[in-house]
């Protein structure tokens, strides 16, 4: 039913805050690359779409278990085995199959905020989804420049539109400028399916919209997408054309879209002091990164037991 359905959601709901707010702490350290702040806003992705995980006792929710959060054990452990359960924050329920809140008026206050919550997260589904149609139908008349770069008028900054079949689109003004850094930036997004991402993280917080740590982590992690594909130009091009692709940028007018991947997509003077001061990582640093990488993943996708 819609009311038992809430309830679990907004359990995983409060879970997903808790890993997110770690990772936007970690990503608030000027040492720790884009590239992993992008990946680590996985974790609190998961906790928003997957609703039970693996037990362990390593698992930071162990931790919480202490204050008020609780499990419910899905697939029981038998020796040897695996434990699957369901993280239950609000705890407000005698038995979980199906649930049997501890006062009947909890059936009718989850009942209606059910209601409410699938009204507004399907207008909003269907709002994102009219957008999305509707900006890759204003960029149909684009004018085909070479392999999938086209020039429109109706843009005013160069920007990855689409998932499938993705096209960069450039400003028709920027035809008599050098686009080399702006086309390697845009095929980057392509490569690592950031208009994917994109679509994915919108359409995750539209279903979790009654969560306001959900709309600040939709924001950095759109941030952190643009910074992490800036370090994997320089990455390409070497520091020594960094201060170029800066001076690129700062050419650039910003534009914002919700699907697409743009160019000038984030803070212009963040994007700057972070090309500026961009390092590559030596074999040690990358070890240490995915080493850690592997120990948030673990801590913060397992479940207490």
């Amino acid at each position: 039913m819609m009311h038992e359905v809430f309830y679990w959601l907004f359990n995983m709901s409060i879970t997903a805050t808790v890993a997110g707010l770690l990772v936007l702490l970690v990503r608030s350290a000027r040492r720790i690359p884009r590239r992993l702040a992008t990946i680590l806003w996985l974790i609190p992705l998961a906790r928003l779409v997957l609703p039970f995980g693996l037990g362990s006792k390593y698992s930071l929710m162990s931790l919480l278990t202490e204050i008020s959060t609780r499990t419910v054990v899905v697939y029981p452990p038998k020796i040897n085995d695996i434990t699957l359960s369901y993280m239950n924050s609000v705890a407000l329920a005698d038995d979980y199959f199906p649930i049997t809140y501890k006062y009947n008026v909890l059936e009718d206050v989850f009942g209606i905020a059910a209601a409410v919550w699938a009204t507004v997260a399907t207008a909003i589904l269907l709002t994102l989804a009219v957008l999305y149609v509707t900006t890759l139908r204003e960029t149909g008349d684009a004018m085909h420049f070479e392999e999938n770069i086209y020039f429109s008028d109706k843009i005013v900054s160069p920007a990855v539109y689409g998932i499938f079949k993705p096209r960069i689109l450039l400003p028709a003004s920027y035809k008599s400028r050098d686009v080399e850094l702006i086309v390697l930036h845009e095929r980057e997004h392509i490569r690592h399916l950031d208009n994917l991402w994109r679509l994915l993280a919108f359409a995750v917080t539209a279903i979790h919209w009654f969560n306001p740590f959900c709309w600040l982590f939709l924001k950095h992690f759109l941030s952190d997408l643009e910074l992490s594909c800036d370090e994997r130009v320089l990455k390409r091009i070497g520091h020594d054309r960094a201060r170029e692709y800066a001076g690129v940028l700062l050419e650039s007018k910003q534009g914002v879209t919700l699907f697409a991947s743009a160019f000038g997509g984030a803070r212009i003077r963040t994007r700057i002091e972070n090309i500026l001061s961009f390092k590559k990582m030596t074999w040690l640093s990358a070890t240490v990164f995915t080493i850690f990488l592997i120990a948030m993943f673990y801590v913060l996708l397992t479940n207490a037991v």
